[in-house]
């Protein structure tokens, strides 16, 4: 556990109050990956920066499709948070975030420890929503939260199912590529896998050529496309009125929820529970309080939750940071419209592109994503970048 010696009880409540300004990034999620790298390439900004984070690596959901198909091992998608926090100057407290109170600026940690803030980032990433969408069951297996997927899957692999069948809930990129990793499990060999997609259908937010090569490569590889809403009844799968069963495994990547503790703690969320943020992703109501990725929800535009969007705000969340720590506005707005650029791993040595309107298939596409999720890890678990 990395905790600042410098940091002591305030007035024996048991309260972290630093004696410096202090930056608390709640989470180390794809965004704060890009801001810790930030401070350690040109150095931190004036004042003290803690991070709570309760895992010691993070995985990079871009490369998990390859990595079930048998592409990369575990190592080669983790990030390892103790040399970045170590090189970035931050303090580390090993811990999980239950609540924060914005008017008093102070965080509750699992471990019972309270931290006093003076600007806080939020980027913990959402829930996973599967159960209470779709009802609960053994066989579920969530995307969401990460590292529990990849645990778990480590742990289900080594065993030997029966009929070796498996539904993956979701039509959109994450639920296509794992559609695709499953089919060609280094693990489970001859998986037959489904794909459901829910009534909005395969990649819905894709142009009708990408959606038609993907449909095509799903047929390749016989996995099955069905378009309805699937959720458990009375122990089976059900999708419209069909059973999918027997099963052995039900994989989910239907959108991530949001955390309970944000309502609980005061902050303004959406309808479904996600923080409210301006372009800048300040808090609504708390300027001191920026919040970005899944557990956040954009009031200007609308910003998808994915793993591509996470990755690029993050360079741009830490110039917003480092002029709010100087008592400057921020000055600039992530958008995504230029970044929607997906390139979709079909676990057999090719990708389909999907930009805008256009769609594209070849090894060529599979070269460039491999180049460009290996470029990205290397970021962080390359030697010291200052």
């Amino acid at each position: 556990m990395y905790l600042a010696t410098a940091v002591q009880p305030w007035q024996g409540l048991g309260v972290i109050m630093p004696a410096e300004p202090t930056l608390l990034l709640v989470g180390a999620g794809h965004a704060h990956l890009g801001v810790i790298d930030d401070w350690r390439r040109k150095g931190a900004p004036k004042g003290r920066t803690l991070l709570v984070e309760p895992l010691g690596a993070m995985q990079y959901s871009g490369m998990v499709p390859g990595w079930i198909a048998g592409e990369y091992r575990v190592s080669e998608l983790s990030i390892p948070l103790a040399p970045l926090v170590e090189q970035a100057g931050i303090i580390w407290h090993q811990a999980r975030l239950v609540a924060i109170d914005p008017q008093a600026r102070v965080a509750k940690l699992d471990d019972g420890t309270e931290i006093a803030f003076d600007v806080c980032s939020i980027a913990t990433g959402g829930a996973g929503q599967a159960a209470r969408t779709m009802g609960d069951d053994s066989r579920l297996l969530d995307i969401r939260p990460l590292d529990r997927f990849v645990s778990r899957w480590q742990v289900l692999r080594e065993a030997e199912p029966q009929h070796r069948r498996v539904a993956v809930v979701g039509g959109g990129a994450g639920g296509v590529e794992l559609a695709f990793g499953m089919r060609n499990s280094a693990h489970w060999r001859d998986l037959t896998v489904m794909l459901v997609t829910g009534r909005s259908g395969l990649l819905p937010s894709h142009s009708p050529s990408v959606r038609r090569r993907v449909a095509r490569e799903l047929a390749r590889q016989d996995i099955a496309l069905l378009e309805e809403d699937a959720a458990f009844e009375n122990g089976e799968l059900v999708a419209g009125e069909q059973s999918l069963e027997p099963l052995d495994l039900v994989v989910t990547a239907i959108g991530s929820g949001a955390p309970d503790w944000p309502r609980e703690s005061g902050l303004s969320v959406d309808a479904d529970g996600f923080i409210v943020v301006d372009r800048f992703n300040r808090a609504s109501g708390h300027p001191h309080i920026f919040a970005v990725g899944d557990v956040a929800r954009r009031t200007d535009r609308e910003v998808a939750h994915s793993g591509v969007h996470a990755v690029y705000s993050g360079p741009v969340l830490a110039r917003n940071l480092r002029r709010t720590l100087s008592g400057d506005e921020p000055a600039r707005s992530y958008s995504p419209s230029f970044m929607d650029f997906y390139l979709l791993n079909t676990c057999r040595g090719e990708a389909i592109a999907s930009y805008a309107s256009l769609g594209a298939q070849g090894r060529g596409w599979r070269v460039l994503k491999n180049w460009l999720d290996r470029r990205w890890i290397k970021r962080f678990t390359r030697p010291d970048a200052r």
